[in-house]
């Protein structure tokens, strides 16, 4: 059977490439302890030395619109074009090509209906920043194949926090059972506080901080009682106007299970909270 090696969570931020990376006299402030945080948290993927990814993100509105909005969505394609031309064009981030998993995504959707997941599929799917950052963050020689899976986290009704959590697990046992010897890592992106287009969107920090704080140890702890307990639709909307992808940071911790992390580190960015999180299987970290 498959092998899951490494679970990470983390923010992705679009303007990381072009902000460490420009001119060293037109980066900001905070670029090289950007830089510095991004490549200590890639060797957490690079010491699991996994085979295939499986990378979970959340389509924003590129390619997936209201006409037919799956709540989760699984690619099953030979290969995945990446970035569309806004992103190109405001963050700088180049266009991509992602080799598939074709057997493994094929599995993995088969499990996850027989588990009573019902996920959308799709042949022609195209990756946009949440797939493409932690590429470019964590792997970004681009050199393993991918299963994408997708979440909506922007267009309601939305699935409630423990349903994420669900799906996480549903996730995990779908890789634990996959016939290969194949070693696996699961990358998954979203949000803590977060406001864009809203008021909040340029303080000095996050809209919550003091969500994002209590966020941080809930995952550093592995939490998930308090996060269900605490989180809701309506207490992430008082957080920021796109708070909710920390549905996302839910899911990753549904695919790790409820542990401790072996690795956390943040960044106070201006008008967000980076945070980075890394879990390896007790087993995989003796």
């Amino acid at each position: 059977m498959a092998k899951l090696v490494a679970t990470l969570a983390s923010t992705h931020h679009p303007f990381y490439l072009k902000a460490t990376t420009a001119p060293p006299e037109q980066q900001m402030p905070e670029a090289p302890t950007w830089k510095r945080k991004i490549e200590a948290y890639r060797e957490t993927l690079a010491k699991a030395e996994p085979d295939v990814l499986v990378m979970i993100g959340s389509d924003h509105f590129h390619q997936i619109f209201l006409d037919n909005c799956p709540q989760f969505l699984i690619g099953k394609a030979e290969r995945y074009d990446a970035t569309f031309y806004n992103e190109e064009r405001e963050f700088g981030i180049p266009k991509y090509v992602l080799e598939g998993d074709e057997a493994m995504s094929r599995f993995m959707h088969q499990s996850l209906m027989n588990q009573n997941f019902d996920f959308a599929f799709s042949n022609e799917l195209k990756i946009d920043h949440s797939i493409i950052c932690p590429i470019i963050t964590v792997r970004p020689q681009n050199d393993l194949p991918v299963v994408p899976i997708y979440t909506n986290i922007f267009a309601p009704p939305l699935h409630t926090p423990k349903r994420f959590y669900e799906v996480g697990r549903a996730i995990r046992k779908a890789i634990d059972d996959f016939p290969s010897d194949k070693r696996v890592a699961a990358i998954g992106t979203g949000h803590l506080s977060l406001e864009l287009g809203g008021p909040r969107q340029f303080m000095e920090t996050g809209p919550d901080p003091v969500f994002d704080r209590q966020a941080i140890e809930w995952l550093k702890s592995g939490d998930i009682d308090a996060i269900l307990e605490n989180v809701t639709h309506e207490s992430m909307a008082q957080s920021g106007n796109a708070t909710h992808g920390f549905l996302n940071f839910i899911l990753m911790l549904g695919v790790a299970g409820p542990e401790g992390a072996d690795y956390v580190d943040n960044l106070d960015l201006f008008h967000t909270m980076e945070a980075y999180f890394t879990w390896y299987p007790k087993e995989a970290a003796a």
